[in-house]
């Protein structure tokens, strides 16, 4: 009994970590005033990058370096998701355009983008087959010995740790520093913000790159460690939108976030790990991330304490002339 509980909450936490890269990226992200909806097509950019970064070095390098084998895919993953972050904000901050259907038709390019490369990259150097890179994801799967004890965590790395790490440093920066809150104030009231001397939209562009780099780790960490090194297309599933579910369900706050992820990581497997289950018992475990999320949306709805609300000027360009 004691390994089944172990073993769940092992592949519960395997499955929390991509999502609290994406939660925490769009939190950061949101803090600003911006809703980004293109975080699936950024996890997506960010996967794919560290793929291309990584398959590149390990075609073209004889004898791999280990710390080149973790540098150059995190690199192009933190690359590749700010620069589609950058794009979403020169397209809703400086053309002002509407922030949902960019973020939708930045998803749909980030799939595209991610789906067109793992499946052509191998064939574009002259290989057959599929994107392998046992090398890289050997490195990036090392782990404490510890963790041996922990089931599935025994074959997990540092991205793991590492997403826990910059959920707490986002908690701090945004509750205990100058810098956290002054975005937090361009977030809320833009024009305020703007009238005390904070560059409104340097902010709104350095929050929403560095989230979407954040949110970009979870596709790495998708890849490295939960497939193994090995790309397949659409392989990310809902996690995107999941990731975007749990800042509801985390009201905003990065140190829920983490506890949000883990709930949301168990309810996504319990289809998988319960047993006795029929194919439409299944399809409604799936459904239950979603439930608990509009669940949760109602009743701090109608609690209307203002600490739960998303920030005041989320979703709305801000037009300085009308200040």
């Amino acid at each position: 009994m004691l390994d089944t509980i172990i073993s769940y909450v092992s592949a519960a936490i395997i499955q929390a970590i991509p999502l609290l890269y994406g939660a925490t990226g769009e939190i950061i992200t949101e803090k600003s005033g911006n809703l980004n909806l293109g975080i699936p097509g950024i996890m997506y950019m960010g996967g794919i990058s560290g793929v291309v970064g990584a398959y590149l070095y390990e075609h073209f390098c004889a004898e791999p370096n280990t710390v080149l084998l973790v540098l150059i895919p995190l690199l192009s993953a933190l690359l590749g998701s700010a620069l589609l972050s950058l794009i979403y904000s020169f397209l809703t901050v400086t053309l002002k355009a509407n922030q949902n259907v960019t973020g939708l038709a930045l998803t749909t390019f980030g799939v595209g983008i991610g789906n067109f490369f793992g499946g052509s990259i191998v064939g574009l150097l002259g290989e057959s087959g599929s994107v392998q890179l046992p090398a890289t994801a050997a490195v990036y799967k090392t782990t404490f010995p510890f963790m041996k004890h922990f089931g599935d965590l025994a074959n997990t790395g540092f991205l793991l740790y590492l997403a826990i790490i910059i959920a707490i440093a986002a908690l701090i920066f945004l509750n205990k520093t100058k810098t956290g809150l002054n975005l937090r104030a361009v977030g809320e009231a833009p024009a305020t913000a703007d009238a005390a001397g904070i560059n409104v939209d340097r902010y709104k562009y350095l929050s929403t790159c560095i989230g979407g780099a954040i949110a970009g780790l979870g596709g790495l960490y998708f890849v490295m460690d939960y497939t193994g090194g090995s790309w397949t297309n659409n392989g990310f599933g809902d996690r995107g939108w999941l990731a975007i579910a749990i800042v509801i369900f985390a009201l905003w706050k990065p140190s829920m976030a983490i506890l949000s992820s883990f709930v949301f990581g168990a309810l996504y497997i319990a289809c998988v790990k319960l047993p006795g289950l029929s194919g439409s018992d299944k399809e409604l475990i799936k459904m239950l991330p979603y439930i608990v999320t509009i669940v949760v949306l109602i009743i701090t709805s109608a609690r209307k304490k203002r600490e739960n609300q998303p920030p005041e000027s989320l979703g709305l360009s801000y037009f300085r002339e009308e200040r």
